[in-house]
Order: structure tokens, then sequence, then C-alpha cells
């Protein structure tokens, strides 16, 4: 009789293992092309012992192979680092003289290529918390103002994306998310006192324009102000007929996927967020065309809470401590989360929300989550240069490295795996 009680037990417990494993859908359903021990793609922009160095962004000039890059001293603030590339990202200068206020930086640098109303060129620089502060340089970046405010406001990672608009020459729109600490002068106290009545931060979408090619900005406006999702860091791209704008936004409770939402009107107005797919899921999304059209999205692979529950659910079962082994033999939960990730898609996959062609993973960020506010540029003979820091070796603080390839090596990848 206690045989079979056991045997009736054993069979419940297998059964609602099984329903419960097979009423999960499966985390992705595109390949996931892995270029992590590809090293020969990899080059260490910078790195210095006992240094934290992250959060690069970068620009490349006309001549199609000199690119520029800044990034932070420090996690998300300190001295600005500035480098150059003459050549493509393969090699990379020392680090370059800057002005003494970049030193002061107390956030994330950006940034971006401008041109004036008259035709002239701009480089302009970002710096955000309060106030936001810019720098230009009127000669492709061999020398720089100092920092200054961009007017009486601030924000976080300012400016995240920005984008040239139709309505004129030297016409801009960037955008930004405030999650009200740092908008006024007295931003930490409202921030402090909303808190108070609220279990949950306000964050809000910004958007300003510029009219002179980025050297002056309009006071902020928000497109968007939410507590039950707090969606930050916009990634911008524009559809292929110039017409429409897609943003795509990092939602950072981690209850949501991530969001996009879509603007016919230069920016006047926006839809309401709607989900992205799982693909997509992840902070700091940098996009860009590759030339046979479709879409280079780079960010860092973060899942929501639910679905890193789900996977953490079934490597209890399994006694496994290696989630990502968990999530590639089954397909639950992200096989690369907290990794430096790409995706590869087409405009319209974005509007319709399907999931695109395939993931990638470019590098396997040792630490949980601390990774990839990526630079991405594309050569004209058609090479990606992605540039972003990780924890890409044990007990070593964060470096920044590029890595380089082209859409047709990893289409064989697919066609001959």
């Amino acid at each position: 009789m206690k045989k079979i009680f056991s045997l009736q037990l054993f069979l419940f417990i297998c059964i609602c293992s099984f329903s419960q494993t097979s009423a999960l859908k499966p985390y992705l359903s595109i390949p996931v092309i892995d270029l992590n021990e590809e090293t020969s793609r990899q080059v260490v922009v910078d790195r210095e012992d006992g240094q934290y160095l992250g959060h690069p962004t970068t620009v490349l000039l006309e001549d199609g192979k000199t690119i520029l890059t800044v990034y932070p001293k420090g996690h998300g603030r300190g001295e600005i680092v500035y480098k150059r590339s003459t050549d493509g990202g393969l090699t990379w200068s020392d680090r370059l003289k800057t002005p003494e206020s970049w030193k002061t930086s107390l956030e994330v640098p950006t940034i971006f290529r401008t041109i004036d109303p008259s035709g002239r060129k701009h480089l302009i620089l970002f710096s955000g918390l309060y106030p936001a502060r810019l720098a230009h340089s009127e000669d492709d970046g061999l020398t720089w103002s100092g920092m200054e405010p961009a007017g009486g406001w601030g924000g976080i990672v300012v400016m995240a994306a920005m984008t040239a608009l139709n309505t004129g020459k030297g016409h801009y729109m960037a955008l930004f998310h405030d999650d009200i600490r740092f908008m006024t002068a007295d931003g930490q106290e409202k921030y402090r006192e909303d808190r108070k009545t609220n279990d949950r931060a306000l964050f809000t979408l910004y958007k300003t324009f510029s009219y002179d090619g980025g050297l002056t900005w309009s006071n902020p406006e928000p497109i968007l102000s939410r507590r039950d999702m707090n969606l930050c860091e916009p990634g911008i791209i524009k559809s292929p007929n110039g017409k429409t704008l897609a943003v795509l936004l990092r939602e950072n409770s981690r209850s949501a996927n991530s969001q996009i939402i879509f603007s016919k009107d230069e920016g006047k107005t926006w839809t309401d967020p709607k989900p992205l797919p799982n693909e997509l899921n992840g902070d700091r999304h940098v996009l860009k065309y590759s030339p046979d059209g479709r879409l280079l999205v780079v960010f860092r692979d973060i899942s929501p809470v639910s679905f890193r529950k789900d996977l953490e659910g079934l490597a209890k079962e399994r006694n496994e401590v290696n989630m990502s082994k968990v999530a590639e033999e089954t397909g639950q939960g992200s096989p690369t989360e907290g990794d430096w990730v790409g995706w590869v898609g087409r405009w319209k996959d974005l509007v319709k929300g399907k999931p695109g062609q395939y993931r990638i993973r470019f590098k396997d960020n040792i630490h949980s989550w601390d990774c990839c506010y990526p630079g991405v540029e594309l050569l004209p003979d058609g090479t990606f240069v992605v540039t972003t820091y990780g924890h890409w070796e044990k007990d070593k603080e964060p470096y920044i490295v590029s890595i380089r390839f082209k859409l047709e090596e990893l289409d064989k990848k697919i066609k001959n795996p």
C-alpha cells in the first residue's frame, strides 16, 4: 500500500512539474549568435588597473574612419575621458586633453554630430543631472569648449538620444528622462516629498528642441509621465521613408517589457507605449540601419522580474546554479541575461511587434547587469563598430571594448550553424 501511495505521489509531482514547465512559453523565438569567444573581433579601447571605466558613447565623422568616444571614470559619473580612432576603431589614441570643466561631470556623457542652418558642422557633448551642461567643438573634436549650462533644467543621461528633424536645416530633437530629482534646482527636495505619499517614483520622458544646430535648446516638454512603468533611456530611429519616429524605452521597474512609442509629426505628438517583444527587452537601446535596410539594435539584456522568477523556479527544480544553462536547455528566460547583446530585424518588426531575425551576444558580462551603454557606428564598407564597457574579467574593474562585424558574416552563422 505504501509503495502504491509513493508511486501516486511521484506521478502527481511529475505531472505538476510538467504542467508548470509546459505552461511557460519560450522566452526567445529567434536564434542567438554568440561572438563572445571570437576575440579577433575585439579591440580594447581603454582599461586602467583598479579604475572603473564605463558608459561610452561614440560618433563617426564624415571621413568614414574617424571615431570619437567619451566615457566617465566611474559608474555613471566622474571625469570625462576622451579618445580618438583614425582607422575605424582598429586602434585608439592615448587619452586626449580635455577642458578642466570636463573633470566635474556628474553623469554619463553623450556626444553627437550636428549641422547648423548655415551648414557649419559641430560636435556637441552633454553631461546631465542638474543643471544639464554642454560643450561644443567646431574643428571635428581637435579642440573643445568648456561645459556650460544648457538651461535652468537637468535630467538623467542628457541627452540619451537625438535626431535631425525635417522641419528645417539645423533642427534637432533630443530625448532624456528624469525622476523629479534633477529637473529643477530643488528637485531632490521635491522627490523626497513625492515619495512620502507615493510608493513608486514618477518617471517622465522629455523632449527638447534646437533650431541652431544643437548650440541652444528649448525648455524640456514632457512626452509621458508614469509610475506604473519607469520608462527611461530612450533610443530613437526614423522609419525608412523618414516620416515616422520610433523610440525604444527601458522599463526600469522591471515589472513589464521594454516599450516603444511612435510619432508621425516630428515629435509633436506620440502614441501610447506598447510592449516590445522579449527579443528586445533590455536597457539603453541604440539603433542603426545596415546597408541592406535591416536594423541593428544594441543594448543590455535585462528581462522583467516575472521571467527571471520562472527561470529561478526551473533552476531550483533542476538543482542547477547556472541560470544561462537552464535558459538554453529549456528555452525559459534569457540565455544572455545581463550581457552585451544585439538584435537584427526590420522596421516593420518594430511596428508590428515581431521578434525579428536573430539576436547577438557580443560579450559575456560577468556581472549580473552592469554593462553596455553602447556606441554603434557603421563604416562605409558595411562594418559595424560597437563599443561599450563591461565586467569582462573576474575580479577586474570594467573597461571599454569595441567589436567589429558585418551582418553578412553573422547571416552565414545562421545558415551554417
